[in-house]
């Protein structure tokens, strides 16, 4: 990532402790949260795409799983096996709609994705938050809910990290001040990260 993308180079340090996090929370059977806005929403789609089925490396089921699912369903149990890949829990909070749109109706816009971290998260789980300015209060809030459960939490932002930067255990902030800037680069870091977290629990 840092050959293709010089600049990104200071941030290698708070790539590491993401990866971290997002390891231990997957050894400890924990799952990844993911939110944010506009492009950011988009980039929460994106990292879930890459989590939840192979990305890099071919993921088959275990054995184990395999005769398990062949026993029950003996005509049909092989085929599935051979088309379900092995998965790293992770859930978009921006991809259900009609919460998001009842819960900012009825309650709060501002506390839309506190509320799934809310129903969502456990201790031990992640949260990521995406943010270009630091600043979007819905993500903000997201993370102040997830401190207080003891769920982890990411940050990738700009180069000041805003309100976002105070909240995060890492906190990932792109040399840049310019959205498109700052999006462009968010894309190799949760690249990078997703290829690390996949590496480490389907790896060969």
């Amino acid at each position: 990532m840092v050959d293709r993308y010089p600049e990104l180079q200071g941030c290698v340090p708070d790539i590491d402790k993401a990866y971290a996090y997002l390891a231990d929370a997957y050894r400890g059977g924990g799952k990844l949260l993911v939110c944010g806005n506009g492009g950011s929403a988009s980039d929460s789609e994106h990292i879930v795409g890459e989590l939840m089925k192979g990305f890099m490396s071919k993921r088959p089921v275990p054995a184990s799983f395999r005769e398990t699912l062949t026993r029950l369903f003996p005509e049909e149990g092989e085929l599935l096996c051979d088309r379900l890949q092995g998965a790293l829990p992770a859930i978009s909070l921006v991809s259900h709609s009609a919460l998001i749109t009842a819960f900012a109706n009825d309650v709060s816009a501002e506390t839309v994705f506190a509320q799934q971290v809310y129903g969502y998260g456990r201790a031990g789980d992640v949260l990521i938050g995406l943010s270009t300015s630091g600043n979007s209060l819905n993500v903000v809030r997201a993370m102040q809910v997830a401190k207080a459960l003891g769920i982890r939490t990411i940050g990738l932002t700009g180069h000041g990290g805003g309100m976002m930067g105070e909240l995060c255990d890492a906190a990932i902030r792109v040399p840049s001040d310019r959205t498109p800037d700052i999006q462009e680069w968010h894309l190799p870091i949760y690249h990078a990260l997703c290829m690390m977290v996949e590496e480490a629990f389907f790896g060969t």
